[in-house]
């Protein structure tokens, strides 16, 4: 199920204006919907595109990008393998999950310079340490930031166009709604905080009704956040750190305290995890401060 995403006007906008001169980068936390809207987008402004996922594609795919000595036999090995014709300036290629060949995303300095396909980077976890340790990141690359769907999105998918603008109208107005329309458009907010904004989710809601159904799919996101961060972290603190934001938060507490959550740790390391939490994706920072002045 493919929803309407607000992303797909930055990536015209990138296209029209860029015009090959850089790649675009779209980042965000896994599930967010980065590989379905880049497919869709190549899909409806291309001739022809090639997606090469590093999850899947062989150990050959990704060695091709060790070395960009000879692009001629990169750009002809991919089209065997994937069976499309590439055009010049008319097709895309696209690097699905690109930190799992980092090798591939240096690439794309080269690539870009070449000039005859434009190329769309997909990834979550893309700068953490061990995503970036060995290669010279490419400036060629213009980034984009991808989040679960908001409550407009929410509404577009379930097939509302109205709503969002006319509330938008009523503010910048100062029109008052009525009560009855007030608990209406509460009731329709709740849903979506029920549901969330990840598109699997919200699939699942389309079609089941179910909100049973909605919750094991979201459960099944966390449990992949957290084999994540069991990956980053093996000693098991960042996943610990994860697991306690609910729990902290719903507290009296009006912070998040990160050593409580590992056992009361505190070291260096702790600042490096937190870090590469942020860089994931999958929460907000909120930096607490005191002093009514800061800011």
């Amino acid at each position: 199920m493919i929803f309407k995403r607000k992303i797909y006007k930055e990536l015209l906008h990138w296209k029209r204006t860029d015009e090959g001169r850089t790649a675009v980068l779209i980042q965000g936390a896994r599930r967010v919907g980065k590989s379905t809207i880049a497919e869709e987008f190549a899909a409806n402004e291309y001739e022809t595109y090639i997606l090469v996922d590093f999850a899947a594609c062989s150990t050959e795919i990704r060695d091709l990008f060790n070395d960009v000595s000879d692009l001629n036999r990169i750009f002809m090995r991919l089209q065997f393998e994937y069976g499309v014709e590439l055009k010049e300036r008319k097709s895309v290629i696209i690097f699905d999950e690109v930190q799992l060949a980092p090798k591939a995303r240096q690439a794309i300095k080269y690539l870009v310079k070449d000039g005859r396909y434009d190329y769309i980077e997909t990834g979550s976890l893309i700068s953490i340490r061990k995503n970036v340790r060995d290669i010279l990141i490419p400036s060629e690359e213009t980034k984009l930031y991808m989040y679960p769907m908001d409550y407009e999105e929410f509404r577009w998918a379930l097939g509302d166009t109205a709503t969002i603008k006319l509330l938008q109208g009523c503010f910048l107005n100062r029109t008052s709604l009525g009560d009855a329309t007030n608990r209406k458009l509460m009731r329709d907010f709740r849903l979506y905080m029920l549901v969330g904004g990840m598109p699997q989710a919200v699939a699942s809601y389309l079609e089941t009704n179910n909100l049973e159904k909605v919750d094991s799919v979201k459960r099944s996101v966390i449990t992949l956040y957290e084999d994540d961060f069991n990956k980053i972290d093996p000693t098991g603190n960042a996943s610990k750190m994860f697991r306690q934001i609910p729990a902290q938060l719903t507290g009296n507490a009006n912070r998040y305290l990160a050593w409580s959550a590992t056992d009361g740790t505190r070291n260096s390391s702790l600042a490096e995890i937190i870090s590469e939490i942020r860089e994931s994706m999958v929460v907000n920072m909120a930096y607490h401060a005191n002093d009514p002045g800061t800011g």
